[in-house]
């Protein structure tokens, strides 16, 4: 099962992408996908929207979602698969987490302000297709469609991570409690991208250590921004806390991400798919 062409996070309009979940539906088919998530941001409302464009084109279907966590200072992403899109619970605590966004953002665009770069706020809201998930990403848009970057990673080193203009923090969900809403919504938590984090060797364990013992039960080991060596390096990881390994590639739009829908290399052996363990919750 290893090989399956599965792809497991992605973004559309209803947070930071720029396709509507019919046409990622659509892209994921054309590049050969057999098995899809929408991981929105902190947000599910485009669930259904997803899964019935996924059985228009024959594509097997896991809900999914990317919940926003604090943990040791730092921003990590928490995916849910395969969970209720329903579930009461998990609706409120999606809320309360994209509660703080627009605040968040206003603080960005007064911090871009000060530097020269005025009307960020209304410059990024074009960009948003909800409201509620103003993020970063809007942001960058923005700068590169005003000419004031070249490309949105530019932006991001110069604007939008800590000690830069543009940077302000915010304190998300918990560890526990994001992957207490997928689990008791009968889902299965997987930690996103693992190598993104600035994490010390001491730091990393700890949060595979803590994020097993709330219930999670797989990482991305395979994903956009991940090298081959990280492929490794989290199999391996994988292997030695017990966990199932997942695969996305983290697409967001055809201009921006580094790695289409679906073009992923596959999951190295020897390794339990997180789809094995989500069986019966796939549509």
């Amino acid at each position: 099962m290893s090989i399956l062409n599965a792809d497991l996070h992605c973004h559309s309009v209803v947070s930071d992408g720029t396709l509507t979940p019919e046409e990622l539906a659509a892209r994921a088919a054309a590049n050969g996908v057999e098995l899809w998530s929408l991981t929105d941001h902190d947000e599910i409302g485009g669930q259904h929207r997803a899964a019935a464009a996924a059985r228009a084109h024959g594509i097997k279907y896991l809900t999914g979602t990317e919940i926003s966590v604090t943990f040791a200072d730092q921003t990590v992403h928490i995916i849910g698969l395969g969970f209720d899109a329903d579930d009461p619970e998990m609706l409120r605590g999606l809320l309360a987490t994209r509660g703080g966004r627009e605040a968040r953002a206003r603080e960005m665009a007064e911090g871009l302000a000060q530097v020269g770069i005025k009307e960020a706020y209304e410059g990024a809201l074009k960009y948003v297709g909800n409201p509620e998930l103003i993020s970063r990403t809007h942001f960058a848009r923005f700068l590169v469609e005003s000419g004031v970057c070249r490309d949105t990673g530019e932006v991001f080193r110069r604007y939008l991570v800590e000690g830069k203009p543009g940077y302000v923090s915010h304190r998300w969900a918990s560890l526990k409690a994001a992957v207490q809403w997928i689990t008791q919504a009968g889902g299965a938590a997987v930690i996103a991208h693992p190598a993104r984090y600035r994490f010390t060797a001491n730091e990393e364990y700890a949060l595979f250590t803590d994020f097993k013992a709330h219930g999670g039960l797989g990482v991305e080991v395979v994903t956009g921004s991940h090298t081959a060596a990280e492929y490794v390096t989290y199999a391996e990881t994988a292997r030695e806390f017990g966990l199932a390994a997942s695969r996305g590639s983290d697409f967001h739009s055809p201009g921006e991400s580094h790695t289409d829908l679906g073009q992923l290399p596959f999951l190295p052996g020897q390794l339990t798919p997180v789809w094995d363990l989500l069986a019966d919750r796939i549509q």
